[in-house]
């Protein structure tokens, strides 16, 4: 998936700016629109006053509800991925490589804040301001960054791997090294949103790439991860002792589950072998494991071919906790790593475990109230949860295309992503569809989606300075922003 990633932050800051000229000098100053950038994020602390930022550090301010539009010296030509107001005045805006910038002033000014993440050249997706003092901010390599004391200091709480992580083993000898040695390498993970609940609430929620969603009740003093749940299963396929081949029948079930998640893209597989306790005996001594190594291998092997027969392509297939044919690379400095991995393949039967990787790439995740809450993601993705995020399940819609933002206002939810992009709800995000009125159309992106405190007036804003309003808490948009009879092209 890095790859994926890398896609996607080149594409925040290039493709959603190709109508621009690549021109890195000043093209406009304060005050009057020029050129109209494209946008990422919006916030609207109060109905009136709203601050939406972008490309090329762009900060454009209303102060009359979107009827008068100014733009605002940031002081950076850094991309601005997202921005979070705690009141009329109060609020933060990140982005490129680590940027976090602070105002006071209502985005009429802005003020740079030091933080780790900027001397690593780390991407900012994210930031939700809490209150005036209280903040998170996430991004790539695991980055969760917090403070609550206005943004004078931001405390590093970024996910990193130790010695019994999953993806230790795929770290190079020199981050091995680092582990062991206490120091910290951080999760190869985006993270790309962070929602908080408004105080006295202390409950937050952040959501990325591989399906991490993450909960905490305690305003991210802790963090739990949330399970996405899924209706699809299937039981392990085994062997006799010493076997390697399988069944007609169990290809016959391996390939019906494969045509049931083919054209599910955000599902992968996981295909684990496990062994009996009389062949890790038999074929795995620590002295010369490789008999029992190629045995698991081969089961593997045979799995995995029924499956991409199947139309289930490689790279969404992964073997988890396979053999470790390097493993004395390890055992100086970890003698029982050989044996840990023997016993963890011990099991009741000797076969492979198959099953449904939940890989969704997450972009948004919004809260109506402390128990009902959605997520928007690549692919027409929609999870909603209805139990405080701690399980989220799928709901379809009609498109596969990306959607970029969700966010509700009672019953009413709205989804907005690529290509003009529009999904809506009105039970609350059980059922999605195109709307039939109420939206200009467009084909172009539309990035982010949000509603002020009176869940009656909200904001999408998009490509070339696209900015839409609602005051019906959804039904009908004007485009405000770049004025008329300047449109978006139609399709």
């Amino acid at each position: 998936m890095n790859w994926l990633r890398s896609v996607l932050v080149v594409g925040l800051a290039l493709t959603f700016a190709g109508c621009h000229v690549p021109d890195f000098t000043p093209l406009h100053g304060a005050g009057e629109i020029a050129i109209y950038d494209d946008l990422f994020a919006v916030s609207a602390p109060d109905p009136n006053h709203v601050v939406a930022v972008g490309f090329f550090g762009s900060a454009y301010v209303s102060t009359d509800g979107g009827g008068t539009w100014s733009l605002e010296p940031t002081g950076t030509q850094k991309s601005l991925y997202d921005v979070s107001m705690a009141d009329d005045r109060r609020g933060w805006a990140v982005g490129q490589r680590g940027l976090i910038l602070r105002t006071e002033d209502g985005g009429r000014s802005w003020t740079r804040q030091e933080n780790d993440k900027e001397k690593q050249g780390s991407q900012l997706f994210a930031v939700h301001a809490i209150d005036a003092n209280t903040a998170w901010a996430v991004g790539e390599w695991g980055t969760r960054l917090f403070t609550d004391d206005g943004g004078t200091t931001w405390q590093d709480r970024s996910l990193t791997i130790d010695e019994t992580h999953p993806r230790f083993v795929w770290l190079a000898p020199a981050e091995q090294e680092m582990v062991r040695k206490g120091q910290k390498v951080f999760e190869d993970v985006g993270l790309n949103d962070v929602f908080c609940l408004d105080p006295p609430s202390q409950e937050c929620w952040i959501v990325g790439e591989f399906g991490y969603i993450f909960h905490s009740e305690n305003l991210g003093l802790s963090w739990q991860r949330s399970e996405i749940l899924g209706e699809i299963s299937m039981d392990p396929v085994k062997v006799p002792y010493n076997a390697t081949d399988i069944s007609e029948k169990d290809r016959a079930r391996i390939t019906a589950f494969a045509k049931v998640i083919a054209d599910q893209n955000h599902l992968n597989v996981d295909v684990e072998p496990v062994a009996l306790a009389r062949e890790i005996r038999n074929f795995g001594r620590e002295d010369d494991p490789f008999e029992l190594f190629e045995i698991l291998d081969a089961r593997v092997l045979a799995v995995r071919e029924v499956l991409e027969e199947a139309g289930i392509l490689s790279d969404r297939i992964r073997t988890r906790n396979g053999t470790p044919w390097d493993y004395e690379d390890f055992l100086e400095d970890d003698p029982g790593f050989l044996r840990r991995y023997l016993d963890e393949r011990k099991s009741s039967f000797a076969g492979v475990y198959v099953r449904v990787a939940q890989n969704p790439y997450l972009f948004k995740v919004h809260f109506e109230d402390a128990q009902h809450g959605l997520i928007s993601g690549l692919g027409g993705v929609i999870l909603k949860s209805d139990d405080g995020g701690r399980t989220w399940a799928y709901r379809k819609t009609d498109r596969k295309q990306a959607l970029f933002s969700v966010a509700t206002t009672g019953q009413r939810a709205i989804a907005v992503g690529e290509k003009g992009l529009v999904q809506v709800s009105n039970d609350g995000g059980d059922t999605w569809s195109q709307p039939d009125r109420g939206f200009p159309e467009f084909f172009t992106f539309m990035r982010n989606i949000t509603f002020g405190p009176d869940e009656k007036t909200g904001f999408i804003v998009g490509q070339a300075g696209m900015i839409l309003k609602t005051t019906d808490a959804g039904a009908d948009w004007q485009q405000v922003l770049p004025p008329q009879p300047r449109r978006l092209a139609k399709n």
